[in-house]
């Protein structure tokens, strides 16, 4: 699938992919997540969809089950329990906007397993579900993709971000960013803020996602003049980053960049502040959450930079109502993926309103996956759909499934993120 890249909020826009379809079990029962008991400001006026009319010609109307894959326990859950944290949010304002449409919401844990992922994957077939949010980590995502490109079931993952997840899989969509496109936007920003001379490159040459970033990272790196003085790695058991984080302070490197998730980051962290290595660190998607571990002293993180879809700190009314729920629910202030959770459903909702608009209206409930499959895809990939969401406003989609939408670039100060 091809991949065009764009710049940074400041620098540009960057470009994502997304993609679905599906086909049906016979319904059984499960556990459900997303009721409207107990949220505040409970609608959708402040979500950037617009409401579907009640119970008429055009309108939206049935129950939707939706399902979501990811790691809620293990070294992995703070991923997975945001994304469903977050999509609860979302189901919750929607069952509460009594517009004749609603969603069920069951969830599946995959501990970060891609054998546990399909497993999970059945499950949700065996109850019967018609889209799936998910899955929310690369590995178990490529693994469950190719399961349900060949049963036809309808995947749009929040932040599974390899190219690999989609290639050759028209039923499969993302709606967080590519990897290339992280890799050359954060090149592409630090050249143009002129934030280092030397810069330094650590990442696991285990995760696909950790890979992919590097290699287009380093590929614009080369073309916009950026120097590159050091290049390690480790691998998912790595636990001890002496060398790597040495290296880059004995080549005098003023940035290191991080395409990586929060754990490994942490360690490298601390393992700076051993040594009294101060570079400006530069991270992308996968570090957010760092703030969260327990036990993490988070001064280490003091000007950590970021790409992110996401600022909680954001102004706009969409992202206020969003933070305020979610903080209401949870006591917590959301993280990207949680805002990539709460947007996945929205999304779909939105693709469905704008199908029943155009087609006399649309009733789901009991509708087979592989219908509803082909009414996305339809929707998605229709150049005048358009969905607005906490992660990007005006999302559009190509017939690739490619998504254009923009990222913005955070810094942590004083233990919170701050837009830049």
């Amino acid at each position: 699938m091809k991949k065009k890249m764009l710049s940074l909020i400041m620098t540009g826009a960057m470009v994502m992919a997304m993609a679905g379809c599906g086909s049906t079990g016979d319904a059984g029962t499960g556990s459900t997540a997303g009721t409207a008991a107990g949220t505040e400001n409970a609608g959708t006026e402040a979500t950037g969809t617009e409401t579907a009319a009640p119970a008429g010609e055009g309108a939206l109307t049935g129950t939707l089950k939706l399902g979501v894959i990811g790691p809620l326990t293990g070294a992995a859950a703070i991923y997975g329990n945001a994304v469903v944290n977050g999509t609860t949010v979302a189901v919750d304002e929607i069952n509460a906007a009594g517009t004749g449409f609603t969603i069920e919401l069951q969830a599946q844990d995959d501990e970060h397993d891609a054998e546990k992922s399909v497993n999970a994957y059945h499950q949700l077939q065996d109850w019967g579900v018609q889209a799936i949010a998910g899955t929310v980590t690369t590995t178990p995502c490529i693994a469950v993709s190719a399961e349900a490109n060949s049963d036809r079931v309808f995947m749009l993952t929040p932040s599974a971000s390899a190219t690999t997840v989609t290639e050759g899989k028209d039923n499969v969509f993302q709606l967080c960013f590519a990897d290339p496109n992280q890799g050359s936007a954060s090149a592409q920003y630090i050249a143009d803020n002129k934030l280092a001379n030397k810069v330094a490159i650590i990442y696991n040459n285990a995760d696909p996602y950790s890979t992919g970033i590097y290699q287009t990272f380093k590929a614009k790196a080369s073309e916009l003049g950026l120097e590159i003085v050091s290049e390690t790695t480790f691998t998912d058991d790595t636990t001890d980053f002496s060398v790597q984080v040495g290296d880059a302070q004995s080549a005098d490197a003023d940035l290191v960049f991080l395409p990586i998730y929060y754990t490994p980051a942490s360690l490298i962290l601390q393992q700076a502040s051993k040594t009294g290595y101060e570079p400006t660190f530069f991270g992308v998607d996968g570090m957010d959450g760092i703030l969260t571990i327990e036990g993490f002293d988070t001064s280490l993180a003091e000007g950590v930079m970021l790409l992110t879809p996401f600022s909680a700190d954001a102004t706009d009314d969409l992202t206020k109502n969003f933070v305020s729920n979610f903080s209401s629910k949870y006591g917590e202030t959301p993280s990207q993926f949680a805002a990539d959770g709460y947007d996945c459903a929205y999304a779909i909702k939105a693709a469905l309103e704008f199908y029943a608009a155009k087609n006399g209206g649309l009733d789901v409930t009991g509708m087979g996956s592989d219908e509803l499959c082909e009414i996305l895809i339809s929707v998605f990939t229709d150049s005048s759909f358009s969905a607005d969401g906490v992660t990007g406003l005006g999302m559009v989609w190509d017939a690739n499934g490619q998504v254009n939408k923009q990222p913005k670039a955070v810094v942590i100060k004083d233990g919170v993120y701050v837009g830049m």
